[in-house]
């Protein structure tokens, strides 16, 4: 019995002072690193990526451009991209809502919009091959940022172990934090998976072309403290993906 109080209490003093509970009326109390004032204030955002038939991609572009006004004058656009590099014929968009009841009413206003439906979504589907989405929040430690000018994104995704950012939460934000202090490129955000794949957080990054973030890159192995972050950080990491992103004329983010 004493040594299972002892491991006991050895687990308690290890767990961050900062977890959020909620008691049995409901009541979140100390907030911490597991929810963010995104959460609390409702502000999600939604990450849409389609993948589009070879030989349809200029037709898909084309036939957004001429009608993305329907879709924006519902809910706002944050940023839109073909992707460059990473998988092909597939464009990313995401979109900003203050609460899943603004979703909601989003999307049955635009399945009820006859211009919508018959003019874009009518003929957009058939060029499609798939399509997924995928909910996320800000991490509290970071904001959506305004590249300095025209560029390119890249976004870096993390599939990170098991426990969310009660586990991994400090050692990602030094990792990410140690990049953008060296001015390896501009981040824009950082964003954590709410719905999708769970325990995922994606980056956001400007970079004026990519042989500037081939510069930058090297700049910043090069850097110890950079990789000293880093390896603490990979101490947690499951996986990890990236894409290069080429902004749309209509897209918030250029």
């Amino acid at each position: 019995m004493y040594i299972l109080r002892s491991a006991l209490s050895r687990i308690c003093a290890a767990v961050p002072r900062s977890l959020s509970y909620h008691s049995s009326l409901g009541q979140q109390r100390s907030i911490g690193t597991s929810r963010d004032s995104n959460q609390l204030n409702g502000t999600f955002y939604e990450f849409r990526s389609y993948i589009i038939q070879p030989g349809k991609v200029a037709d898909f572009m084309k036939l957004t451009s001429d009608n993305i006004h329907l879709r924006t004058a519902q809910s706002e656009l944050v940023g839109y991209w073909s992707v460059g590099i990473g998988c092909l014929n597939e464009v990313f968009h995401i979109w900003k809502y203050g609460s899943y009841k603004e979703r909601s009413a989003v999307r049955e206003a635009l399945a009820n919009d006859k211009d919508w439906q018959q003019n874009y979504i009518s003929k957009m589907l058939p060029m499609l091959l798939n399509q997924t989405n995928e909910i996320v929040y800000m991490v509290p430690w970071a904001e959506l940022g305004k590249p300095p000018k025209k560029g390119v994104y890249e976004l870096v995704s993390y599939q990170m172990v098991p426990g969310g950012p009660v586990v991994w939460g400090k050692a990602f934000q030094k990792a990410v934090s140690a990049h953008s202090n060296v001015g390896y490129c501009t981040l824009i955000g950082v964003f954590h998976s709410e719905f999708g794949q769970l325990n995922k957080v994606h980056a956001l990054w400007w970079h004026e072309d990519g042989d500037h973030r081939a510069s930058g890159r090297r700049r910043a192995h090069e850097d110890v403290r950079v990789v000293a972050a880093v390896r603490d950080s990979a101490s947690y990491l499951v996986s990890q993906t990236n894409k290069l992103l080429l902004p749309t004329p209509y897209s918030p983010l250029k």
